[in-house]
C-alpha cells in the first residue's frame, strides 16, 4: 500500500502572511514539519504543496519536493485533492504545516487499523486540552466521538456542555488528517452545508452527509502557530526539550 505524506502551505494567510517561512529556533518552520514527516518510515514520500513561489524556494534549500498547487483553494483539504489527480497513492496523510512539533508517534496514529479501499476513509487526530482556557477559546475545535472514535461533533463552543457534573476530559483537533482517494473525491463533488458554513470545519462535508469520520487522541503535544506570537511558545518548548 502506497501512502504519500503532504504538507499544504499556503502563502497567503490574511492573520500571518506566508507563515510557513517563520522562523522558529532561526529554521523556517515548514523545515521542522517537513523534516518530522520525513522520520515517518511509513510515508513513501513526502511532499510540500503550495501555491507560492517563495515557500518553494525556501524548500529548495532543504530539499523538499514541492507540488505547486492553485491559489484559489479555500481549505487544505481541496489542495491535498488537488495533489491526489498528480501523484497516485493509496492513503493520503496531510499534515498541517503549522503543526512543527508533531513527530513520527504522533503522526502514524492517523494510519487505519483495518483499511477497505472499497469505502471512503478519513481520520484525523486529536488530544486531550491541558489548559481550561482553551477549551473556551474560539480558535481551538473540540471533538466529540463515540466509543469507537467515530466522530459525532466538532464545535469552536465547549462540548459537551458540563451540566451534569465536570468529570471529562475535552479534546482539540490536532492538524494531521488520512484520506483515501475515494474520500478526497467526495469531499471536492460536495457542497459545503449549512453546518459546514456556520462551524467553518470542512469535516462536516463527511458528517453532514452521514459518511463516517475517525478522530484518534493521539495524546500528543501540539502548538498549532496561528498568529506571531505563538512562535514564542513554540521556541521555549524546543528550547526545553
Amino acid at each position: 500500500m502506497k501512502i504519500i505524506c503532504v504538507i499544504p502551505a499556503r502563502g497567503g494567510s490574511s492573520r500571518f502572511f506566508e507563515k510557513p517561512l517563520a522562523l522558529i529556533c532561526q529554521k523556517p518552520m515548514i523545515q521542522w514539519v517537513y523534516e518530522h514527516c520525513k522520520e515517518v518510515k511509513a510515508f513513501d514520500e513526502v511532499y510540500v504543496a503550495t501555491d507560492s513561489d517563495r515557500i518553494k524556494e525556501a524548500c529548495d534549500q532543504f530539499q523538499a519536493p514541492v507540488i505547486m498547487t492553485s491559489p484559489n483553494h479555500d481549505t487544505a483539504t481541496e489542495r491535498l485533492y488537488e495533489v491526489s489527480t498528480k501523484v497516485d497513492a493509496d492513503l493520503y496523510v496531510m499534515v498541517n504545516g503549522d503543526e512543527p512539533l508533531l513527530t513520527e508517534e504522533a503522526i502514524i496514529q492517523c494510519l487505519p487499523k483495518n483499511y477497505n479501499p472499497d469505502e471512503l476513509f478519513v481520520s484525523n487526530l486529536m488530544t486531550d486540552f491541558s489548559n481550561p482556557v482553551e477549551v473556551v477559546d474560539a480558535t481551538n475545535l473540540k471533538i466529540v466521538t463515540d466509543q469507537n472514535s467515530r466522530c459525532l461533533f466538532i464545535s469552536r463552543s465547549p462540548i459537551p456542555y458540563p451540566k451534569g457534573n465536570m468529570d471529562y476530559v475535552y479534546h482539540k483537533f490536532v492538524g494531521v488528517g488520512c484520506f483515501n482517494k475515494k474520500a478526497l473525491e467526495f469531499y471536492h463533488n460536495t457542497p459545503r452545508g449549512p453546518i459546514e458554513k456556520i462551524e467553518e470545519n470542512d469535516s462536516f462535508r463527511f458528517i453532514e452527509n452521514n459518511v463516517p469520520i475517525y478522530y484518534y487522541n493521539c495524546h500528543c503535544k501540539s502548538l498549532s502557530v496561528d498568529t506571531p506570537k505563538d512562535i514564542m511558545g513554540v521556541e521555549e518548548y524546543f528550547k526545553n526539550k
